[in-house]
């Protein structure tokens, strides 16, 4: 899986991961992450997710990245902001009040250039990642956000009815990738209505990461 597959399925809109009402699990849960109105949460991966209109209207400024152009365009279209953009380092930066979107490789995307956040919002990153690199993405994520609280959300399933994305995460994959930066609290499991993609049956899982330092 590259970069090339992801930008693919934005340009034949093949897009059944995109939830049109936001996350509702990160909507019951948000508040364990304690924030204070006004504070800084970071989305990576966020496509176009309706999960950022949300926390806009809760008061909370938004941090994200983004592979693909075209979905970034479609979420300003969809908040009706019309973007400034600047190029930044590799990676191109759409901004409009409280929001700013790095496009690229995230992987790029430097601790200085996001400039502090105060909590991460992962329900579509990690779960879009194959195993081989996903060890990379959460090292990379805990060092360029300062080690941030995180409200994680997973999938597990069995693995071989189905291919990702998005990917079966087992509690133990969870453990090894966060045991030693984060205390794990599981938050919730619930049942995937209908099926994931309708197609197995699968359990959708609620994580609290706090830093241990």
């Amino acid at each position: 899986m590259d970069t090339e597959y992801w930008h693919n399925k934005w340009q034949a809109d093949d897009i059944g991961f995109h939830q049109a009402d936001g996350n509702p699990l990160l909507q019951t849960y948000f508040k364990e992450l304690s924030l204070p109105v006004g504070s800084r949460v970071f989305v990576p991966l966020c496509g176009k997710t309706r999960d950022i209109a949300w926390l806009l209207s809760q008061g909370y400024r938004i941090a994200a990245a983004e592979l693909s152009e075209l979905a970034v365009q479609q979420l300003f279209a969809d908040l009706r902001l019309e973007p400034a953009t600047t190029a930044t380092r590799g990676l191109k930066h759409y901004s409009a009040p409280d929001l700013d979107i790095f496009v690229g490789d995230i992987f790029q995307l430097t601790r200085e250039m996001l400039d502090g956040v105060d909590a991460v919002v992962d329900r579509a990153a990690l779960v879009a990642l194959p195993e081989e690199m996903r060890v990379r993405y959460v090292r990379h994520v805990t060092d360029i956000t300062g080690q941030a609280r995180q409200l994680l959300v997973t999938f597990e399933y069995d693995q071989s009815q189905m291919p990702g994305p998005p990917f079966s995460i087992s509690n133990e994959e969870i453990s090894r990738h966060y045991e030693n930066s984060y205390r794990i609290s599981p938050l919730a499991s619930v049942d995937v209505a209908g099926k994931l993609k309708g197609k197995c049956v699968a359990d959708e899982n609620v994580w609290l990461l706090t830093p241990l330092v």
